[in-house]
């Protein structure tokens, strides 16, 4: 009987699609810093988890859609449907690791740069921009109703071309 090495070894040369998720796993050094991120938000880091957060998690700050990353996975060999691409960005922004972004009812972008900040929303191009937190004068917020705090504030500012 092969041993777990040997039979995945022998998966991955039947399948390429798996070929590539054990390639992008196996990438050691992006390979520990996104399952870390995945174990220190308790998440079990599963082969599309581990795809999926390598492909959002290794770059420098940026928005994707939910069809954006499924396209990106594809191109990369990723067989994973959109489905679960939807379900495990939610988990991420449950567990810290995205911001959803909703500019407008049925369209949202997760963003991977969680720290506190606000958007500009090009409504012609769809493009979403950072606003650093302090860009924002400080506001006076009415209190929250009673038995609340507020969480945070998010600004979206939406712009369109002229004319």
């Amino acid at each position: 009987m092969l041993d777990a090495k040997y039979h995945r070894i022998f998966r991955a040369l039947y399948n390429p699609a798996i070929a590539n998720i054990y390639k992008i796993m196996e990438d050691s050094t992006a390979h520990s810093c996104v399952l870390e991120k995945l174990k220190t938000a308790s998440l079990r880091p599963t082969r599309q988890r581990l795809a999926l957060a390598k492909l959002l998690l290794e770059t420098d700050d940026r928005y994707v859609t939910a069809e954006q990353l499924h396209c990106e996975a594809s191109r990369s060999g990723i067989k994973v449907s959109l489905a679960t691409v939807y379900n495990t960005l939610h988990q991420f922004t449950k567990a810290g690791l995205l911001r959803e972004v909703v500019v407008e009812s049925g369209r949202a972008y997760f963003d991977t740069n969680t720290s506190d900040h606000h958007h500009i929303f090009h409504q012609d191009t769809g493009e979403l921009y950072d606003i650093p937190d302090e860009a924002i004068p400080a506001l006076v917020l009415p209190d929250a109703p009673e038995g609340t705090e507020i969480d945070r504030v998010e600004i979206i500012l939406r712009v369109k071309s002229l004319g």
